[in-house]
Parts: structure tokens; sequence; C-alpha cells
């Protein structure tokens, strides 16, 4: 069962691309006040004051312009991968699992790259 919270195809989690992970905590946890869960030296979520996670902190030692991603969430992975075919947008890789679920990363007819994921 899917958190209440989560609502089929709106915005869900922002992950922001970071050169130095250790660096970027430091700063948001100076800055604002963030706290994080870590998770490897890869990943920190970005943890919501009133629980959960908000988004993450993402190492990409290649980010140029960076920006961030945009996460949606599904109910159905496959059938929002399908919708964003036939809409015309082109998956960037397969889906794929992590530890909290599976997601798919798509490009929009812009050129945007977002996200969608589900927790099944």
């Amino acid at each position: 069962m899917s958190d209440p919270s989560q609502i089929h195809h709106e915005i869900d989690y922002i992950e922001l691309a970071v050169t130095d992970l250790v660096e970027a905590k430091r700063f948001y946890r100076e800055a604002f006040g963030w706290e994080f869960n870590d998770y490897g030296d890869a990943y920190a979520g970005i943890r919501r004051s009133s629980g959960g996670e908000v988004g993450g902190l993402r190492l990409d030692e290649a980010v140029d312009a960076g920006g961030p991603l945009v996460i949606l969430y599904s109910n159905d992975l496959e059938a929002s991968a399908e919708s964003v075919r036939r809409a015309g947008g082109d998956l960037v890789g397969e889906i794929v699992s992590f530890p909290g679920g599976r997601r798919f990363r798509f490009r929009d007819p812009s050129g945007n790259v977002l996200a969608v994921w589900s927790d099944r």
C-alpha cells in the first residue's frame, strides 16, 4: 500500500545532482538546517521536518549545468512509461530498481528530463 500523501502523477520528490556530497550536505545543513538520511557514498535523502523525505542529493561528478531532477509518483509504473511513450516522450534507459522501489527517467519533447517512481 502506498503512502496516502503520494498521489498518482503528482510531483513527489526532487533530486539535486551534486559534485561533492559531503560539501553539499554541509552547505544545506548550515544554510537551511536540513538533515539527511545517508544511503552510502553517493546519495543522501533530504529529511522532511514532519517525517519522510522531500528529496535527495545525488553524487554526479559530471554535472555541468546541473539542475534538479523532478520526480513524479505513479501507482502503475509500466502504464506511466507507456503513457510517456504514447505522448511523444523518450525513456532514458529502462525501469530500474532502487532500495525504495523502482523508477524510470524520460525526456519530454522540449528536452527536459524527469523521472517517475513507484514503491511497488
